[in-house]
């Protein structure tokens, strides 16, 4: 038995929401690609539930007329026989297409409930295997942060020892060949000014 037949059989007398009128798990899909077999399921369950609307529309329309149909041979009966007996004819028409539909309708919540756990089943599946790619991902992307930052503190330090050596070696340069020479190798920034900024 497969983990999908376990489950299903695990929810066989639960009732699940019809997912498809669910806005949220319309969002899901905004996120992650839906696959075929979903939309194809998501289209046959569409095409069930407007059966099963239909059916219950013509069911309720059918009881309406059937009322109607019976009150007229109450009222005709002993007056006119012809009209009972056709208002008769139209209620057995009626009767054998109200029982087509009750079979159907028999059928119908069946297979709408049967697809509707096939499309949560293949839902879960989707996500979750979106959700492992993600987790797996972040760890990789919390490790390799993790090592910038290592790399970050090392070249913060590397910065600042070479950046303290050139002033150290612009002031020892300054005080053995003085301003003057100084001045004619014309160095654009003060490596003083830049002690000064790190001590603060």
């Amino acid at each position: 038995m497969s983990d999908n037949d376990k489950i299903l059989k695990a929810l066989k007398n639960t009732k699940i929401p019809i997912v498809t009128l669910d806005n949220k798990w319309h969002k899901i899909f905004a996120m992650v690609e839906k696959p075929d077999d979903i939309e194809q399921d998501e289209a046959e369950l569409v095409e069930l539930l407007k059966r099963q609307g239909k059916i219950n529309s013509e069911i309720k329309e059918i009881k309406r007329i059937k009322k109607k149909l019976m009150d007229e041979i109450v009222e005709a009966m002993g007056s006119d026989d012809s009209k009972v007996e056709k208002n008769r004819k139209m209620v057995e028409e009626y009767n054998a297409k109200m029982d087509s539909y009750q079979d159907e309708m028999l059928d119908l919540p069946a297979r709408i409930d049967e697809i509707n756990k096939r499309i949560m089943l293949s839902t879960m599946s989707v996500c979750y295997d979106v959700m492992h790619d993600n987790d797996r991902e972040t760890q990789e992307l919390a490790d390799w942060i993790a090592g910038i930052r290592v790399e970050l503190k090392k070249n913060i330090v590397k910065k600042q020892e070479m950046e303290i050596q050139n002033a150290v070696i612009y002031s020892y340069m300054h005080d053995v060949f003085g301003q003057q020479a100084m001045d004619i190798f014309d160095m654009n920034t003060d490596p003083m000014e830049k002690i000064a900024a790190l001590k603060k």
